[in-house]
């Protein structure tokens, strides 16, 4: 198994931003969307940078018939992003009273990316799944946003411990993303980003597109 770069790697901090100043669109009139985290984001969360939109309207045309993506959140404002790491990072702290601030960072940065680089709060992310014609979501293993721990791992895009249908439903989601410029983050099978600054690291673009982003900016 390759080796898995988390969020919090000072390699993906250190890559440049060469802002492009793409808006954010609204894609819901582009895309299936659902609204469990519309809650939290107050409809922030169904926008996107442009490029991002593109990407995911040629992934979709890429998918088997019958088969739609399920869009679930893209820009997550940066004080929506901060109290997602905060809660996390309390949680872990509160379960491993041992581990020093550098582990609670890393591992918490396996479900969510700390702040200031977050792909999310840059319009740069997408959360997505896979349904059929019917609007039925597809098995692809776990709940979306199943943290490391109630998973057990299995939210792990590259997990030994999923269904066999599962596998081949991450497989056909990851190749159309793929073939459309988008790269996974490798502990969630349903994170894929395009523009920001872990994408560049995966690809070996010399920049970002977008960085983190006020929604009033």
């Amino acid at each position: 198994m390759s080796e898995i770069i988390l969020m919090s790697d000072a390699r993906v901090a250190a890559v440049p931003v060469e802002e492009n100043g793409e808006p954010l669109v609204d894609v819901s009139a582009h895309l299936r969307v659902d609204d469990r985290k519309h809650e939290d984001s107050r409809g922030a969360e169904v926008q996107l940078r442009q490029g991002v939109l593109d990407r995911l309207l040629r992934a979709q045309a890429l998918l088997p018939d019958g088969l739609r993506l399920l869009f679930v959140e893209g820009y997550r404002p940066p004080a929506v992003q901060r109290r997602y790491f905060e809660t996390y990072a309390d949680e872990l702290r509160a379960a491993h009273p041992d581990w020093s601030a550098d582990r609670i960072r890393s591992a918490a940065s396996r479900y969510v990316s700390p702040p200031e680089i977050a792909p999310h709060s840059a319009g740069a992310a997408v959360d997505l799944t896979l349904t059929d014609a019917h609007g039925r979501e597809l098995d692809l293993g776990t709940a979306m946003n199943a943290n490391p721990e109630e998973s057990d791992g299995a939210c792990y895009t590259g997990a030994a411990n999923i269904t066999d249908e599962a596998r081949t439903n991450r497989a056909v989601l990851g190749e159309a993303l793929s073939a459309a410029g988008l790269v996974n983050y490798p502990t969630e099978w349903w994170h894929w980003s395009y523009g920001d600054r872990y994408w560049a690291l995966q690809t070996g673009a010399p920049a970002a597109l977008y960085g983190v982003k006020e929604l009033d900016a």
